[in-house]
């Protein structure tokens, strides 16, 4: 049997293919990641005698069009998390870290769990593309963030507390209305330097022209908050045109992520699993796609411990002799976007308190037990990845069955 040890980067992989008992097939050498590259990596592969397996870490993307073009090549592919050959005896004092001592690592790894090696099924498009989208919201969220902290520190100077006037969600474009209000009101003296009724008149233009519902009593509100607000940039054409930069930035980000939701949701809708998910509490549209792409297939976990282990959320274990750890932290080793999906999950859980799910009585029962909060949320993400590797399985085989 030969054990393909691959170490991949961008761009390029080294290669290393080991026998038994320490027998070099062939020294590490150096594979681009082109079609002609990968074709010649093919050829050698397929003139040595023997059954191969090919291994190699799923590290970031890097690995995925390897692992595609071998596999349709017809190897044996096994993508393996990159902790467990990380935790993996060296069998030496001395400590290498090259691509080459690391490929022929991966290929030690390979012979000494032949038999274990799970067989690398390649994404379908829409779950690579639901995927990638994912990882592009999440992008994209994070910066919509940091644009919104920067209008809020920019309007702190020309119009304190505006982002706290009202309180309507997120519309389907991505608009809100408190930056609408802040493109148009941008400085406290656009309010206060007028009338009431004359303020008013204009906030009730302002509202039909942008579709918000007005109130004569909001209106007045706000112009008893401007009086009494101080700020600290004047109002020019400089300030104006720094907050409407700031604006329009944030709207063209906020817009984006609105149609990234969009698209992953309709992606997700063309899985079979998603009837199943979708059902499950706490899951909405945002968040449902947002699982159903950082899990993936869960027919390619064996058991409900493999899946837990996948997210990272479960626990550990710490005893030897007489010592026996009570608590012990989680590994954490899986993506964190599918940790974060799935705190928020239970964030959901805990606001609405639906009698009736078992994954919010677990986590009542722990908290009512005093268990810290990270505690609580952990255990209930592990019992909800349960679950959902129960439902979705039972699912997927009514499905086939028919």
């Amino acid at each position: 049997m030969n054990a393909v040890g691959i170490d991949v980067s961008k761009g390029k992989s080294v290669v290393s293919v080991l026998r038994p008992f320490g027998e070099v097939v062939t020294k590490p050498f150096t594979v681009s990641h082109t079609g002609s590259g990968l074709s010649e990596l093919v050829t050698c592969l397929k003139g040595l005698e023997g059954e191969t397996r090919v291994v190699m870490e799923h590290t970031g993307r890097y690995y995925e069009p390897i692992a595609q073009f071998l596999h349709d090549a017809g190897f044996f592919v096994s993508a393996v998390n990159p902790k467990l050959i990380k935790d993996y005896r060296n069998n030496s004092l001395r400590k290498v870290k090259t691509d080459k001592a690391d490929s022929r690592k991966i290929a030690r790894y390979a012979l000494d769990n032949w038999t274990e090696l799970r067989q690398h099924t390649p994404m379908d498009t829409i779950r690579y593309q639901l995927k990638t989208l994912n990882r592009q919201r999440a992008l994209y969220a994070r910066t919509k963030t940091m644009l919104k902290n920067n209008l809020i520190a920019l309007l702190d100077q020309t119009y304190p507390g505006v982002n706290a006037l009202f309180e309507s969600p997120v519309r389907e474009d991505g608009s809100q209305k408190w930056v609408d209000f802040a493109a148009s009101f941008w400085h406290l003296d656009c309010v206060r330097k007028q009338s009431l009724s004359a303020f008013t008149e204009q906030y009730h233009k302002w509202c039909r022209r942008h579709g918000y519902n007005f109130s004569a009593g909001k209106a007045t509100e706000i112009y008893d908050q401007a009086k009494d607000q101080i700020t600290m940039l004047p109002k020019d054409a400089l300030t104006k045109g720094m907050i409407r930069q700031a604006v329009d930035t944030l709207n063209d980000v906020s817009k984006t992520v609105e149609q990234l939701k969009e698209e992953m949701h309709r992606l997700a809708a063309q899985l079979p699993e998603y009837p199943v998910v979708m059902e499950m509490r706490g899951v909405g549209d945002s968040l449902g796609p947002q699982l159903m792409a950082e899990i993936g297939d869960v027919t390619r976990f064996a058991r409900r411990s493999a899946i837990t282990a996948f997210a990272g959320v479960d626990p550990g274990a710490d005893q030897s002799g007489s010592h026996e750890a009570k608590s012990v932290h989680t590994s954490k080793s899986g993506p964190p976007e599918l940790r974060k999906a799935l705190f928020l999950v239970m964030d959901c859980l805990l606001k609405t308190a639906p009698p009736d799910d078992p994954v919010f009585q677990f986590m009542d029962k722990k908290r009512s037990e005093g268990k810290p909060y990270l505690v609580y949320m952990t255990a209930g993400a592990n019992k909800f990845l349960r679950i959902y590797y129960g439902r979705v399985r039972e699912y997927l085989g009514i499905i086939k069955e028919n």
